[in-house]
């Protein structure tokens, strides 16, 4: 029996070449790596540490919006210079759901016994991006209406605008808004509908009015008013007292100086070209295209106790581009939805003739069920499957 011998010195067949990663490939395991996993966990609980504490000096809803409901976290110096120190909620969270995504398409084995771990995790998934979802395209205001009272629109109390509204209309005003951040910049103002620009001279975050004093309005109620800043409020209950000095120009004229204020009820109006003009700084509305008549509004509490038990307002919902016309029962735990809005009953007041509803706008309000509906037959799925290869034997 003959056998054939590898001459000395022979080297061993040569293996087939293996292609090195691209660097999309390089970037997405790094994405899904464990390594990032721990950094965001630890740079979560640095950012929610500080925001915590900074709660006691911003408050909830200003530390919530600068720490959690942003991308970045700035530093801004005396003259006005911000760069960015540190990411933000919406950066981490963002990288985090990536990071969940990319771990699981590189590791996950793709088999129908592992559906419901995968239908599981996908839950989580929805549940967490419908999260982040929800906090950057929802929105939250309230409307505060009378018994008898009919309303279109709700207000947002964390937020303001500048309202000129033309109240020249024998039938209708005609309302030109402009945000409070464009007058946080001091600058001029145009709005392609008005014959005149408004020029912000000076704003104020938060204010103290007073009486008489140094002032640079010259026309209206704050030509004899002082204005004094404040620091910004940090109770959850209060809002700031918003206040700017404006000055209407057109041609390279002025038409006076005007003090609008969040603190200031009286109307203030101005006449140009024959046209009455009504300025207000108010807290930004949101107007519906329906109507809703608060018809009754009742309120009971526990015997012997002034704790609240059940409040609840019937409204009449006139539509008129739906024809729609119907009275609705809005009351704890029942709100009513309708055009993307969700009504709540939130509070009440002036002798239970006031009923004050929750108004929130969530475009993908369906997520969390979504998410648990993914959950609920990735558990079942991963039971079901364990409960038949045990009564098979299979291990």
């Amino acid at each position: 029996m003959s056998s054939k011998k590898k001459p000395i010195g022979s080297s061993p067949p040569a293996r087939p070449s293996q292609k090195p990663p691209s660097g999309l490939q390089i970037a997405w395991d790094l994405l899904g790596s464990m390594e990032l996993t721990v950094a965001l966990i630890v740079l979560m609980m640095v950012l929610v540490f500080f925001g915590t504490i900074h709660q006691v000096q911003l408050g909830t809803w200003l530390a919530q919006k600068k720490y959690f409901s942003s991308w970045l976290l700035f530093f801004e110096t005396e003259n006005g210079f911000r760069f960015p120190i540190f990411p933000g909620g919406y950066a981490l969270g963002s990288l985090w759901l990536v990071n969940l995504l990319a771990s699981h398409s590189a590791r996950a084995r793709w088999e129908w016994r592992r559906a419901g771990l995968l239908l599981t995790h996908g839950g989580l998934f929805v549940l967490l991006l419908g999260q982040g979802l929800t906090q950057m395209f929802s929105r939250e205001s309230q409307m505060a209406i009378e018994e008898g009272q009919t309303a279109n629109h709700s207000e947002d109390s964390r937020d303001a605008e500048l309202a000129v509204i033309d109240v020249s209309g024998p039938t209708e005003d005609v309302v030109h808004t402009f945000p409070v951040s464009l007058l946080e910049k001091e600058d001029a103002l145009q709005h392609p509908d008005l014959p005149f620009e408004v020029v912000v001279k000076k704003f104020f975050p938060n204010a103290v009015l007073g009486r008489g004093g140094n002032t640079l309005a010259t026309m209206g109620v704050g030509s004899r008013v002082s204005v004094m800043e404040a620091p910004r409020v940090t109770a959850d209950d209060e809002s700031d007292n918003i206040s700017s000095f404006i000055e209407i120009r057109a041609g390279g004229q002025s038409h006076g100086v005007w003090l609008v204020s969040m603190a200031l009820g009286a109307p203030q109006t101005f006449v140009f070209k024959d046209k009455t003009y009504r300025l207000a700084l108010r807290a930004t509305r949101h107007y519906m295209p329906f109507n809703l008549t608060l018809k009754d509004f009742t309120h009971d509490v526990y015997p012997g106790t002034d704790i609240p038990k059940n409040f609840s307002s019937l409204l009449r919902l006139q539509d008129k581009e739906t024809g729609e016309d119907r009275d609705v029962l809005i009351y704890m735990n029942h709100p009513l939805r309708y055009r993307g809005l969700t009504f709540f009953q939130a509070s009440f007041g002036k002798g239970d003739r006031l009923s004050i509803l929750q108004v929130v706008r969530n475009p993908v309000w369906v997520t969390p069920y979504l998410a648990c509906l993914l959950v609920c037959l990735g558990l079942a799925w991963q039971f079901l499957a364990h409960l038949v290869r045990f009564r098979r034997g299979i291990p």
